[in-house]
């Protein structure tokens, strides 16, 4: 394999159409998976690279692992496979319909996905996972399943490192812990709403450089510091007592 190639599985977002572009700009080629192609057809043609849009069925692992599987056939392989999926939903009843399709998406197509490809990367004898995780899951939330899927998924890639180096492979995993942007969108805070540019150079740098772990932006640590060192009674902010009428 002469060619970089580069999958993205979960292309859809601001966030991943601005890494696919930046990879784009540096020649390499791009297989983007996405929920509805037809979305991204106009984007991507505007690529300064060769790009290929697919399908992305989250919610069917079984699929899922048979489209990777056969598109790391047709491209001879991958460099690098970068995932953007993700969901999130709050309601106070805690539906379970809501936290059975976190669970679904979050857990069980992340580990679809991340499974297959370290297998193909194994059998290729090289390449990197990297993940677009979030600090979300370094404690519990009212969120309830998606703290805890994002938990996992810290643990589940901490694993796959693991195992890599058990089995001396040169395949490099990157937990990409990212702030908590959507958040920090609603409030309307510059300080902690970078420009979407610099969270994908950031991003990129890290992949770059094979990093385990890496918080974006990077003032973004010192939350997670403070996050992990407080006591659960400061933590937890919210009482959850039922209000008396008056």
């Amino acid at each position: 394999m002469t060619q970089a190639n580069a999958i993205i599985v979960g292309a859809s977002s601001h966030l991943s159409k601005e890494i696919a572009r930046k990879l784009a700009a540096e020649k390499v080629a791009l297989t983007l998976f996405v929920q509805d192609p037809d979305s991204l057809k106009e984007f991507a043609s505007q690529l300064e690279t060769e790009v290929n849009v697919l399908p992305l069925n989250i919610e069917q692992p079984v699929e899922i692992i048979r489209q990777l599987e056969q598109e790391w056939q047709r491209i001879d392989g991958a460099h690098l496979v970068l995932i953007n999926t993700g969901l999130n939903g709050y309601n106070e009843t805690l539906p379970w319909q809501l936290e059975q399709d976190i669970i679904d998406v979050n857990v069980t197509g992340f580990t679809a996905i991340c499974n297959t490809t370290f297998r193909l990367m194994r059998e290729q004898g090289y390449g990197q996972i990297a993940a677009i995780n979030s600090i979300a899951g370094l404690r519990g939330g009212p969120s309830v399943a998606y703290h805890a899927s994002k938990a996992y998924a810290q643990n589940y890639l901490e694993g796959l490192s693991m195992h890599a180096q058990r089995l001396k492979l040169p395949i490099t995993i990157t937990d990409i812990q990212l702030g908590l942007l959507d958040k920090a969108a609603m409030q309307q805070s510059k300080l902690w709403l970078p420009p979407l540019a610099k969270v994908a150079d950031q991003i990129i740098a890290a992949m770059k450089k094979g990093k385990r772990k890496v918080y974006v932006t990077k003032r973004w640590r010192l939350v997670a510091w403070l996050t992990m060192m407080l006591p659960e009674f400061i933590y937890n902010t919210r009482h959850w007592k039922t209000k008396k009428k008056k």
